[in-house]
Parts: structure tokens; sequence; C-alpha cells
């Protein structure tokens, strides 16, 4: 079957938030709880946030794989500047995270594919997509961030040149499904 890949248009944004509940192991759950109203349900919540546009949780920061006209994958990725006036992070769960960060690399936040799409490539496929985004913005390199658990992506990403540069300690609560450690990742780009 022909996979071919895109940009994402707003009418992406409810895939784009199923595939962040696959890819971020319930922190994408944990931020949309802290902004759901009562009654709301969090992947309608994902799906207003990234239906917005101008900001960085955004459909435009996205790119999809799809086949047969569905959408069968995505990655999430943006310019990770350094930030002068980035207030400090107070939510407990989210805190360790803050300094997780690379300046001058493209960020990917969320690189997922839907059961029956993995082991194919298509991660490779958006990687290299990544690269040239990376290249086009004069940016340094790519990071990320992985959990230790999840040993099949980190030896993916090994295996495209990223490193674990920093690790932090993820605080437990009940919507996030990994404990132990989360890694910084990073991919320089060749000079």
């Amino acid at each position: 079957m022909s996979v071919s890949f895109r940009p994402a248009v707003r009418a992406d944004a409810r895939e784009i938030a199923r595939l962040f509940q696959i890819s971020s192991e319930g922190c994408a759950d944990y931020i949309w709880s802290q902004m759901a109203q009562p009654g709301q349900q969090l992947l309608d919540v994902g799906e207003m946030r990234y239906a917005r546009a101008g900001v960085i949780f955004s459909y435009e920061n996205c790119w999809i794989a799809e086949a047969e006209g569905l959408v069968i994958g995505m990655m999430h990725s943006f310019e990770m500047r350094d930030d002068p006036d980035a207030q400090p992070e107070t939510d407990p769960v989210l805190a360790p995270y803050a300094d997780m960060e690379i300046p001058d690399t493209l960020y990917i936040s969320s690189l997922a594919l839907h059961k029956g799409w993995r082991n194919l490539g298509l991660g490779a496929r958006f990687l290299l997509h990544a690269k040239a985004r990376c290249g086009e913005l004069g940016l340094n390199g790519l990071s990320l961030i992985d959990y230790a658990a999840n040993t099949g992506a980190r030896r993916f990403y090994e295996r495209h040149g990223f490193e674990i540069v920093k690790t932090c300690q993820i605080t437990p609560h009940p919507l996030i499904r990994v404990t132990g450690e989360a890694y910084l990742m990073h991919c320089p780009l060749p000079s």
C-alpha cells in the first residue's frame, strides 16, 4: 500500500491528538486534563489544541503520513530557541522537563504511527523530513525527549544518530503511563 506524506491541515487535529496520546505516554492527557472543562473529554481538548493556528502546539507544525486517505502517523516539531523571558515551570509533573531543552534545534515533540504501520521505515522518513526542515531553518540538529521504559523508540533514535545528553526523573501521576527516567536526546546535523 502506498504511503504519502504531507503538511497537516486543521481537519487533521483530532487524529493528531490521538497520535499524541500514543507517543506521550499520558503526558498529553495530563496537560489536557489541566485545560479541560468539567465533563469535557480529553481527546476533545487535544483536538481543540491542535486545531489552533499561529501557536507552537498547532496542526501547522505537523507532518502527516497517510494511506488510502487515512492518517496513519504524524510528527510534530518546532524550533527550540533560547527564551530568556521564560517563566519557571511550577507544575510538579511538568517541572522535571523544564531544563530538558537544547536551543537552536528542531524539537520533535511527537512522532507516532498507528499499530500496523510501525517497523516499515516510515519513522525514518519522518526523520529525513525533520533533518531537511532543520537545515532550512538553520538549526544545529534535532532534539526530543524519550522515556527509559520505551526501549524500542530509544533504539530507533540511536540508530538514526541520536544520543542521550541529559536525564530527569518522571514524576508519577495516574495519567502518566511510564515511570523511571526520561531522556533528552540530541542528533547534531553534519556541518
